[in-house]
């Protein structure tokens, strides 16, 4: 498998050189929070496969009801018609997230979500006559990787070489780097400079993930909405990664209790089994693209696989978990859990900072040079250890399924603290 995966696939995030001396290991079968391999290994799966997997992998649950969909509709074009699992779906996101995001529009990945989100910021005032080409993001942020979504993003490693062919934005000071007061001042400074040129701001609130899992308190966001509001400026929120849970609540931003103009979301909509995304936003937003044909407000953005009937079935699904099994309140011990099991890493030398917010948890790691790779180093580690881990370069990070035992829960901090010790 891995011979004939060399001869014809390019994977993704991944210098493909580094394959010819560590092997990537195909993958037979995963159950609840464990992965195998074909010669019978098991790794717990401390990151959610890429932070989707919120319930496990081949839960029964999930698995019965996308089999149920499959047997009336597997998809359906999604301009002109419409299926029962779609407005399901849709009618059940509108009651769940801050009030006032009464419109859904579905996209099939997060990087899409945010390109919609951009589009319709800039769309919305054109239609009223301004030219708004400016968007404002935070340093350090991460946004995804399509054109739209790479410019609003901070990050070096994804964004430097594309830099002269991506769209015109601006960057403010962190709160997860810089006093809140500072990372406040500097939003309100390119304000000032540009807030008639400026669409929208697009912020991750809570955690930067792809930005070495950088955190940053509610308060900012609340304070951030109001100047917003100030400035006549919409507020993007983008959950790709933290909604659903991960920040303990069921999305981040009702810790600041604001409703974003747009809210993102994807990733863990669907449990982790298909690609779904989607953007909210409120009727105000929606009543200024409705129109009569020819007038050209219209919002013409679309992808094949919009509103997959497979994936809205899985998203259902996961939001029938939520509900039955109160699987926000279970977290909160969870939460707790591994607030105790991370504080040991506190002591050790070449440990900078632990930090966690809700089912997220990093250890910044401190003293070693890029060369070293010393993320690589602990990735080889834990995985001889039976453990998934794939650390943001020098900060190891946990973002596991929420049915993770607290037994699995202790190896996986345990491994990653054998690793971290065992460096020097």
């Amino acid at each position: 498998m891995r011979e004939r995966d060399l001869a014809n696939i390019w994977h993704p995030c991944s210098q493909m050189k580094d394959y010819e001396t560590l092997p990537f290991i195909p993958i037979k079968s995963g159950k609840g929070a464990i992965l195998t391999d074909f010669d019978d290994n098991n790794y717990l799966d401390a990151i959610s496969s890429w932070w989707v997997n919120l319930f496990g992998h081949a839960n029964a649950y999930i698995n019965a009801k996308i089999k149920e969909q499959l047997e009336t509709l597997e998809h359906v074009i999604f301009a002109g018609f419409t299926h029962e699992s779609g407005i399901r779906l849709a009618e059940r996101l509108v009651a769940l997230t801050p009030e006032g995001l009464d419109k859904v529009f579905f996209a099939d990945n997060g990087s899409s979500a945010i390109e919609i989100a951009l589009k319709m910021s800039f769309q919305y005032y054109k239609n009223q006559g301004e030219v708004r080409d400016i968007f404002i993001s935070l340093e350090n942020s991460y946004h995804g990787e399509t054109m739209g979504a790479l410019a609003v993003g901070d990050v070096a490693l994804y964004k430097e070489i594309y830099g002269e062919i991506l769209i015109q934005t601006v960057q403010a000071k962190s709160p997860a780097l810089v006093s809140e007061e500072e990372a406040l001042s500097s939003m309100e400074n390119l304000f000032k400079t540009y807030h008639d040129k400026v669409a929208a701001v697009v912020i991750e609130p809570l955690v930067q993930c792809a930005g070495s899992m950088a955190m940053y308190d509610a308060s900012y966001i609340t304070k951030l909405k109001k100047l917003c509001e100030k400035y006549g400026i919409f507020l993007i929120a983008d959950e790709i990664a933290v909604g659903f849970g991960r920040t303990g609540t069921m999305f981040a931003c009702q810790q600041a209790d604001v409703t974003p103009d747009f809210l993102c979301l994807s990733k863990g909509i669907t449990g982790g089994y298909l690609p779904l995304s989607c953007v909210m936003m409120s009727d105000a937003v929606y009543g200024a693209f409705y129109c009569d044909y020819g007038e050209g407000k219209s919002f013409l953005d679309s992808h094949s696989y919009t509103g997959n009937a497979l994936a809205c079935a899985a998203a259902n699904a996961t939001l029938d978990i939520f509900e039955d099994e109160n699987i926000i309140e279970k977290n909160k011990r969870k939460i707790k859990e591994l607030s105790i099991m991370i504080a040991p890493f506190k002591s050790l030398p070449n440990v900078k900072e632990v930090r966690q917010r809700g089912m997220i948890a990093a250890i910044e790691l401190q003293g070693y040079k890029s060369e070293e790779r010393v993320g690589l180093t602990i990735y080889q580690y834990a995985l001889k250890h039976g453990v998934l881990l794939r650390p943001l370069g020098d900060v190891v990070y946990f973002m596991p399924p929420y049915i993770i035992t607290d037994e699995q829960m202790q190896r996986m901090v345990d491994i990653a603290y054998q690793a971290i010790t065992s460096l020097d």
